[in-house]
């Protein structure tokens, strides 16, 4: 296990990096431990080897690109700017980047010739939206994660119902390399974020005032009614409910 942990793993290694016993492991020890705690374990310790945040740059992102910030500011963090965003999020993660002092934001951008090839008109989304979000986001994080062993998320379990049972610590079902996935805030409230945007004044995404609690791409995203699940203007109508890099069912492989 130790071994396993604290191991780097060669870029040309293929054997899993994580097994569900690591898992196991790493749940109980972050078990008892605040979220900034488990977040300096982590990074201080290297128990999950390189590791890089995943953010969308969305409603609630402020807080775990704060907390991370405010331990190691160097922490690469990776944004798929698909093509589609909302302007609003754009200048928002630029307003993010230089107010937290993030020193390693990687814009992971689709490739122009699968573009044209796949997506020429640009309107996937209305007639394919799982294959435009493969090639917008899906294909660009699996080239960036290369070298990165575990990913930070901010999933919180109250978000929705595929994210009720989110753990704080998964492997990657979607990735037979064997990454982790790491989510701080898995039992965060709705409350416990206000309250700490609030102490730490953070900006708000422009959009949330606006009715969008949830922000994804611009054609894909709606506002949301009072009442109505926090995700639910996220492919409305569609049998869509993830964009593809977070697997829905995840947390069954995972020990809580």
């Amino acid at each position: 296990m130790a071994e396993n942990l604290a191991r780097t793993v060669d870029m040309v290694d293929t054997a899993p990096r994580f097994t569900a016993i690591d898992v196991a492991t790493l749940s109980a020890r972050f078990e008892s431990l605040d979220t900034r705690t488990m977040l300096e374990t982590v990074l201080a310790e290297g128990l999950a080897g390189r590791v890089a945040i995943v953010s969308s740059f969305g409603a609630e992102s402020a807080v775990l690109l704060h907390l991370v910030a405010s331990i190691d500011a160097s922490v690469p963090v990776l944004f798929l700017d698909t093509g589609k965003h909302f302007p609003e999020t754009l200048a928002y993660r630029d307003l993010l980047a230089a107010r937290l002092g993030l020193t390693d934001l990687r814009n992971l951008r689709p490739d122009p010739q699968i573009l044209a090839k796949r997506d020429e008109s640009g309107q996937r989304w209305s007639y394919d939206p799982d294959g435009c979000c493969d090639i917008r986001k899906v294909a660009p994080l699996a080239v960036a994660m290369a070298g990165v062993d575990a990913t930070i998320t901010g999933r919180k379990g109250f978000q929705s119902a595929t994210r009720a049972n989110l753990a704080y610590v998964e492997l990657d079902v979607s990735d037979a390399a064997g990454r982790l996935k790491i989510n701080p805030l898995a039992r965060w409230s709705k409350a416990d974020l206000d309250a700490y945007v609030a102490a730490h004044d953070l900006p708000p995404h422009p959009l949330v005032a606006a009715g969008y609690p949830s922000i994804g791409c611009a054609p894909c995203t709606s506002q949301v009614q009072p009442g109505e699940d926090a995700r639910a203007g996220r492919w409305r109508g569609l049998d869509k409910v993830e964009c593809g890099i977070h697997v829905p069912g995840e947390s069954a492989v995972t020990v809580r």
